[in-house]
């Protein structure tokens, strides 16, 4: 039987099987957490019409993303570090994107190399690049995305510094891990996770080394800026999507610039804590930016009814992050398959009850006024 039926069946079993220091470092925010409250709170918030006898038997759940087809209504954001959740992560969330077709974000900071993964992904893959400072190092990150089949590059933008997130600091989150006492008695409270981890091996950063330099995660990245921006966008011959942008002036200039596609995000709360709900920005640059404009949107969704909201609100894909690692961290690759239906049924469900019968007759009308 399953044991995953919501995303929070996910957390909680993945805090009782995580170490603790793991386990903050997957759900931490920064500051008191009001800004990543407050993202699932504003969706949960949004009322949808329901509708009746439409005929609704037959409904279609498949989204056209950038010129290919994804058969289920949600991708997967890119994560650094995801093997800290179980030591195949990165290989799981590869595979489910092959099988369901969806792109998954390989970061930067990604476990497994950027080769690898697009490869186990069937090329169902988007490379995503912190800018590191030096623009030399990224940039030859960029030539090994493009040599290696990737069509879309995700720049993420809204990291210009690593936000303070308490309670990894409480922890002494740091990698590699600096094992002192608190972090080794966590360890052996936690033999499920830290003997699999010690079979497969510590987690590595997999895409530096060599001539691409070290990662240093708290570096800074404030040095990035729109003609940066531009020099990628001009020597980037695939799709380009900037992550992380909240703003309507700065998703118009982006828009002007020829970004294919922006993506609404604030990182998850992770950055600022006072930032504004990611949903509520969603709305104010998808009437900036007209109907035609392609917005993606990550920050905030638990469920597949979540899915539809985002969707409502002017979304044309999002991604899910967190509640993923949670789902594998609980039930290994079993868990995220298990998750992953669960968005869907709970999506599909969502689109009987408003009388539609596909993701893309999903509107703003659908939103029930305050």
């Amino acid at each position: 039987m399953s044991s995953i039926h919501t995303c929070s069946d996910a957390r909680r079993l993945a805090k009782k099987r995580l170490p603790w220091m793991v386990f903050d470092y997957i759900d931490g925010a920064a500051g008191e957490g009001h800004a990543e409250r407050l993202n699932r709170e504003r969706i949960q918030s949004i009322r949808l019409q329901p509708r009746v006898l439409n005929n609704v038997e037959q409904r279609e759940l498949a989204v056209d993303v950038l010129g290919s087809r994804c058969l289920r209504p949600f991708g997967i954001s890119p994560m650094g570090m995801c093997n800290l959740s179980s030591p195949q992560a990165d290989s799981w969330l590869a595979a489910f994107a092959a099988k369901h077709e969806v792109p998954v974000g390989v970061s930067t900071a990604a476990s497994t190399s950027l080769e690898r993964m697009i490869e186990l992904a069937n090329g169902n893959a988007w490379f995503q690049l912190y800018f590191s400072g030096n623009e030399d190092s990224s940039n030859a990150l960029i030539t090994r995305a493009r040599n290696s089949g990737y069509k879309t590059l995700v720049m993420t933008v809204d990291v210009p510094e690593v936000g303070r997130r308490p309670r990894e600091l409480r922890r002494g989150f740091k990698m590699p891990f600096n094992l002192g006492p608190s972090q080794l008695l966590d360890f052996s409270l936690h033999p499920r996770w830290s003997i699999s981890t010690l079979i497969k091996g510590r987690p590595e950063l997999a895409n530096f080394g060599g001539q691409y330099g070290a990662f240093e995660r708290t570096a800074s990245r404030a040095g990035a800026d729109w003609t940066l921006l531009q020099r990628i966008r001009d020597n980037w011959p695939g799709h380009l999507v900037v992550k992380g942008v909240l703003s309507v002036d700065d998703a118009l200039r982006m828009q002007a610039m020829g970004i294919d596609a922006v993506q609404v995000s604030s990182h998850g709360g992770r950055q600022l804590d006072s930032a504004p709900p990611a949903i509520d920005c969603l709305a104010r640059i998808r009437q900036a930016v007209g109907i035609d404009y392609p917005l993606f949107f990550d920050s905030g969704l638990r469920s597949g009814e979540d899915i539809v909201r985002a969707y409502a609100v002017g979304a044309n894909f999002v991604f899910m992050g967190r509640p993923l690692l949670f789902a594998m961290a609980a039930e290994g690759q079993r868990g995220l398959e298990q998750l992953g239906q669960v968005l869907t049924q709970e999506a599909s469900i969502a689109l009987a009850q408003l009388g539609v019968r596909c993701i893309a007759d999903v509107g703003r009308h659908m939103i029930v006024a305050d």
